[in-house]
């Protein structure tokens, strides 16, 4: 599948969820929260240090992980974390069956690429064969209109363009 075709399938979902965000104007993870803020979209803050997140205007009621959200199988996820920190956040969404991911630029790493596209190897910790299921929109593939990767701040209103949400 086409990163753009991708882009299309993570809009689809009737929820989103942003793993990293934060009420701190300087911070990617208040920025993407903002951006979904900004478009009406339905987006649960995800993050275990606050009970709240302002961004946009809007106070945001957080949930600590991916596992506290309502309806997983019905959320993408826009991941802004380290990469260590996404590759577990991955695998928590494969148990979960979130049905895709936005990494942001920045999250990921070969690892993280490797056990979202299902390389060979990329489980780690002995789960060899073991990856992320869902729809992934990542990486430095050609199409995206900015620098670093694909990002929901650049790439995203094509997206929703895309689905008739905008």
């Amino acid at each position: 599948m086409t990163t753009e075709a991708t882009v299309r399938s993570f809009f689809s979902s009737p929820q989103f969820a942003v793993v990293g965000a934060s009420s701190n104007p300087a911070k990617f993870g208040h920025k993407v929260l903002a951006w979904y803020t900004y478009h009406d979209l339905p987006v649960t803050p995800v993050n275990p240090s606050t009970p709240t997140i302002s961004a946009a205007g809007t106070t945001h009621t957080t949930v600590p992980s991916l596992s506290a959200l309502k309806d997983p199988k019905s959320t993408s996820v826009s991941i802004i974390t380290p990469p260590p920190v996404t590759l577990e956040v991955l695998k928590e969404a494969q148990k979960l069956g979130v049905p895709a991911v936005w990494l942001q630029p920045g999250t990921w790493d070969d690892a993280v690429l490797a056990f979202a596209r299902g390389k060979e190897g990329a489980g780690g910790g002995g789960e060899e064969g073991v990856r992320y299921q869902g729809q992934v929109v990542a990486g430095d593939d050609a199409g995206s209109r900015g620098h670093g990767g694909w990002c929901v701040l650049v790439d995203g209103e094509a997206g929703l363009k895309a689905v008739g949400k905008l």
